[in-house]
């Protein structure tokens, strides 16, 4: 077993723990009212998208997301959240410098012996969330799950959906597909994002994603009987007729969105295993990117 496919299984029982223990993180963690951004490198940017989608959305105060290198330093904000798992991102620890003394910043890591923790004013540690993948699949769900519990979002239900995921079946002949296009609306953009990039980390796959009614503004014409389109969350009304209309093959979400991911996470494995394909080692990619002068 790799190390990736070890640490995606994993899953429910890292959601279970960080959910338990959301409320001691409360004091860290944006409150009600803050104007906030969510910065993130990668796979981080992603689940900040989503997370900013939430908190929005949830009614607790105008939240932004941006790649930390694009982060609009002119702008003012109550607090911004960092997610780095490794805790030495570059960029990640650039804006918060340059943020010190100025604006509130908390970060959530997997690594507490990391210059992010003397970076950040607080800092919220998921160590057992930690992976030696390349690849991030827990520390990232388990970070949003973090979130979506403190803003009163995650049920036991989600928990329940991870562990399907985990074990039914993936759909049939997908692992043979030539493109997959994984679509999104609201929060479950950036879980889109974060599907599509996944693939092409782990599998080294022609991905795309797009919120879900961009699809039709001109992507879909690369639909054919060999590429997948895999909604995650409720369907714009007459988008999935549309698709098959075309031939291609068309995948619904039925779990929460988040434990789709977890499916897509698994499909990575399995199409990189298909094509002979290390997933813990991705082509061109470390760990952590840092940047030297």
């Amino acid at each position: 077993m790799t190390y990736v496919e070890d640490e995606l299984t994993s899953q429910p029982e890292c959601w279970a723990r960080v959910a338990a223990e959301a409320a001691a993180h409360g004091r860290a963690l944006p409150r009600p009212g803050e104007r906030v951004a969510i910065v993130g490198c990668g796979t981080s940017y992603f689940m900040a998208q989503a997370a900013a989608a939430l908190r929005e959305g949830a009614g607790q105060g105008e939240t932004d997301a941006f790649a930390a290198s694009e982060f609009p330093h002119g702008r003012d904000y109550d607090r911004v959240l960092a997610l780095t798992r490794s805790g030495t991102t570059t960029e990640v620890l650039d804006v918060l410098g340059r943020l010190r003394g100025r604006t509130r910043t908390t970060a959530v890591t997997a690594d507490p012996a990391t210059p992010v923790m003397d970076a950040a004013d607080d800092v919220v540690v998921l160590g057992f969330a930690d992976e030696r993948s390349v690849v991030q699949t827990r520390f990232a769900t388990t970070a949003l799950t973090l979130l979506r519990a403190h803003l009163g979002l995650h049920t036991d239900a989600v928990v329940g959906d991870v562990r399907t995921a985990l074990s039914a079946p993936l759909p049939e002949r997908l692992v043979g597909c030539a493109q997959f296009t994984f679509l999104g609306r609201g929060w479950t953009v950036g879980l889109a994002n974060e599907a599509g990039l996944k693939m092409r980390e782990a599998s080294l796959s022609w991905t795309e994603s797009y919120p879900a009614m961009e699809y039709r503004h001109g992507p879909i014409s690369i639909t054919t009987h060999d590429t997948a389109t895999w909604m995650l969350g409720p369907a714009p009304e007459g988008l999935a007729e549309q698709v098959r209309a075309t031939g291609g093959r068309w995948i619904e979400g039925e779990l929460d969105p988040l434990a789709e991911l977890v499916r897509v996470q698994r499909l990575a494995v399995a199409v990189a295993e298909a094509r002979g394909l290390d997933p813990d080692r991705p082509r061109h990619l470390t760990r952590s990117v840092i940047l030297t002068p």
